[in-house]
């Protein structure tokens, strides 16, 4: 006969049981375990994870766009376990935080292979959107949304598309997306294959996209090609928009492209006639055409030949006269004008033209009408450093030199007695057509008093020590200013020269117009300098007087001595006077 024993556990073997049940359920906290869904209740689904208590889970946490949908009796489900039992003695479940955690797995494994993810875009944030990544929560920057800005991002919301991940922090629980990454690389290989199918020199159809200032973007059918504007025609087009419209179906070429960038040029001229062809043989040199202003600039104005054809007209060929003068206010947009042939580049693709060659030039008729010598008369246009501008007949502008203003006085003296707007005459001397340049001179209208003067200096009236009659022409207080009568001779006498004594050396004495002996001193024909002194004649007849009639220590009076001298001097001229008149 066999015995059994029976072991009836104590108190504490229970409590000790109880503990390890609860500690290995604690362990559970925190994890992602299995349940089976016992019930549903309304919006809440029942579910038995194992424990002591079922759980609930709000029916909306399986709903959404990519998620599973609303789950049956009998479904095995993933929940995140929280705490084994609340307040109410359930079990704190969810399904969000448990396909969280899957995600953050997931998509862990995809960032670290560079692989894409899908998500939705469910809410707007500032800076960009929020993107569900099957429950993880993601940020999509607004500059990641899309290749180019975008002002609707309605249509992407609430719909499953993929994302790339550009950063991951667990510990903090953030993930950035991008959108645009996604679209960049699929477009890049769609315009990989496009380009392979294309060719340079290629005629294709394709839509104006879009227009800027610089040419227009036309859609090849997934890629686009950029025309330029200088390649739109042969002629000038200030603005695509002249001749292209968004959705407008053009023919291009295919000038140039670039397999690396992806770039495309195209051309819409190139597939009509080149109008450069033979261009040197329809418009040869000084040849006179009437063209067409299309375009003014600060150098210069473009004038339209032909359709295509255009020829620049330099500012320096605009006007004869109006020198330093924007070109609009010359010639006008859209005048017509004749112009002249200069010169013809046909590798450049450039013609020089010129617009004062076909009119009348004003330095050619100047000095077919005034001669070198001839008189004429101007208004004085400018003074400068070195003389005078007078405007003249065909609105050319002569120039009179300092040295030519006047023959005795310094140019920089003579030019201060003219201002702007004076009427003057002058003499033509020199007309140079090629530098367009004219001389005049203001003193050559009257003769040169040094040239009039015996070239020996012998002359009784020039030479060194001879006594002239002068007229004086200006007081002033350091001398007075004389004209050597019968001459054009002009002298200053000093204040020291004009008296002998020095009580006698007052200018105020002297009158303007009053007649004056003087000795001259000096004359300089290089210099063109005369200087005459009335204190030189006085000390001269003085010495003469004494050596005729005696010295003072002989007994004779100084007084009587000058006196006799002058009487002497005066009847000397009576005789020479009567003697003239007798001749005469």
């Amino acid at each position: 006969m066999t015995s059994t024993t029976t072991y009836a556990p104590s108190r504490e073997d229970f409590a000790a049981l109880l503990d390890e049940s609860y500690g290995e359920n604690e362990a559970l906290e925190g994890a992602v375990i299995k349940g089976i869904v016992v019930a549903i209740e309304k919006d809440v689904a029942v579910i038995d994870v194992g424990l002591k208590t079922e759980g609930r889970v709000a029916l909306k946490e399986f709903q959404g766009p990519g998620r599973e949908g609303a789950p049956k009796v009998g479904d095995e489900v993933e929940v995140y376990l929280e705490r084994i039992e609340n307040a109410l003695g359930e079990a704190v479940i969810s399904r969000d935080k448990a396909r969280r955690e899957e995600s953050w797995v997931r998509l862990e494994k995809a960032f670290e292979k560079q692989e894409k993810v899908e998500g939705v875009i469910f809410n707007q944030v500032k800076g960009g959107f929020t993107v569900d990544l099957d429950g993880a929560v993601a940020f999509l920057p607004r500059s990641q949304v899309d290749i180019r800005p975008i002002r609707d991002v309605a249509p992407l919301m609430h719909v499953t598309q993929p994302f790339q991940i550009l950063k991951m922090d667990r510990r903090r629980g953030n993930i950035v997306v991008s959108r645009r990454t996604v679209l960049e690389e699929s477009r890049a290989e769609q315009r990989h294959e496009i380009v392979a199918n294309l060719e340079e020199g290629q005629v294709i159809d394709g839509v104006v996209k879009n227009i800027t200032d610089y040419g227009a973007f036309v859609d090849l059918g997934g890629i686009d090609g950029l025309l330029h504007v200088t390649d739109i025609a042969w002629r000038r087009v200030n603005h695509p928009s002249e001749v292209l419209a968004i959705g407008q179906t053009v023919k291009v070429k295919i000038i140039k492209i670039n397999h690396e960038t992806h770039r495309i040029s195209l051309g819409m001229k190139q597939l009509l006639d080149d109008p450069w062809q033979g261009i040197e043989a329809k418009y040869p040199v000084n040849a006179r055409i009437h063209g067409r202003v299309t375009n003014i600039t600060d150098y210069g104005a473009f004038v339209e030949l032909e359709p295509g054809i255009e020829g620049l007209i330099h500012v320096s060929e605009m006007s004869w006269t109006k020198k330093n003068v924007h070109p609009g206010k010359i010639v006008a947009t859209s005048q017509e004008v004749d112009v002249q042939v200069l010169e013809v580049d046909p590798v450049k693709r450039r013609i020089s033209l010129g617009l004062k060659q076909t009119l009348t030039n004003p330095w050619e008729d100047f000095a077919a009408k005034h001669p070198i010598g001839s008189e004429v008369e101007g208004e004085v246009k400018n003074k400068t450093e070195f003389g005078l501008f007078v405007g003249l007949e065909g609105d050319v502008d002569g120039m009179v030199h300092l040295s030519d203003l006047d023959w005795n006085k310094p140019g920089e003296q003579a030019i201060e007695e003219y201002k702007k707007g004076d009427i003057v005459k002058a003499k033509v001397l020199d007309v140079d057509q090629e530098k367009e340049r004219i001389s005049l001179g203001i003193k050559q209208l009257a003769s040169d008093p040094f040239a009039a003067a015996p070239a020996d200096e012998s002359g009784p009236d020039y030479k060194k020590g001879a006594i002239v009659t002068c007229e004086v022409i200006e007081v002033k207080e350091g001398g007075i200013d004389v004209k050597i009568a019968g001459t054009d001779f002009v002298a200053f006498i000093k204040r020291a020269e004009l008296a002998r004594d020095r009580a006698d050396q007052r200018p105020d004495r002297f009158a303007v117009g009053e007649k004056v002996d003087a000795r001259i001193t000096q004359f300089d024909r290089r210099a063109r300098k005369v200087a005459v002194s009335i204190k030189a004649l006085e000390v001269a007849e003085e010495k003469e007087a004494i050596a005729q009639f005696g010295s003072a220590d002989s007994g004779a009076v100084l007084g009587d001595i000058l006196g006799a001298a002058l009487k002497a001097r005066d009847s000397e001229g009576k005789k020479s006077a009567k003697k003239k008149t007798d001749e005469e």
